[in-house]
Formats: C-alpha cells, structure tokens, sequence
C-alpha cells in the first residue's frame, strides 16, 4: 500500500491507496480542488463541509451532463443501426420487385 497527500479547499488529507494510483488520485483531487475554488470564489465565507458538498454538487452536475450525452450518442447509433437494416430491406424488396417486374414482363411478350 502507497501513501499520498492530497489537498483539497485548503486542507491536506492523507491518503493510503494502492501502489502506483498515487498520480491518479492527484489528478482526482486537483478536479475537485477547481471546484472547490469556484464555490469558494461564487460563495465566500462557506464552511469547509459546504465547500466540499458545492464541490460533489458541481462534479455529480458535470457527470449528469455527460451521462446524457452519451444516452444521446448511443441513440443515435441504434437508430443509425435502424437505418442501416431498413435500407437492406428496401434494397432486398426493390429487387423482388425488379424480378416480379421481369416475370411480368416475359409473360407479357410470351402472351
């Protein structure tokens, strides 16, 4: 087990984790430090417990955002998949018709 610090609206929290995840926990923290400015600098004088439940609120938001985003992005492929299975139906019934076509048509010559 790795140990890290981690500092976050002002304060340092020790951190154990597993080896080699200390860079990504860093990376973790430094997302929510930013919010954590950005609801410091919108709502001054919040307490540390405010600042960090701001911080959850701003990150649970822009995960929201994303989670919809891909809802629509796949979608949009199913519906792309959709389409690529009625066009192959249509092509599959234009050539039918086109042998019905050619059926009638030598019936009527032989007629």
């Amino acid at each position: 087990m790795a140990e890290t610090t981690l500092q976050i609206a002002g304060r340092h929290y020790d951190i154990r984790c597993r080896d080699g995840d200390e860079p990504h926990l860093a990376q973790l923290a430094n997302l929510i430090e930013e919010k954590a400015r950005v609801a410091q600098r919108s709502t001054p004088g919040l307490t540390e417990v405010r600042t960090l439940l701001f911080s959850a609120l701003f990150l649970a938001d822009e995960l929201t955002d994303l989670r919809k985003a891909e809802a629509g992005r796949q979608e949009k492929l199913s519906l792309e998949a959709d389409d690529d299975q009625a066009a192959q139906a249509v092509e599959q019934l234009a050539g039918r018709i086109e042998k019905l076509r050619e059926t009638l048509a030598a019936a009527a010559a032989a007629a």
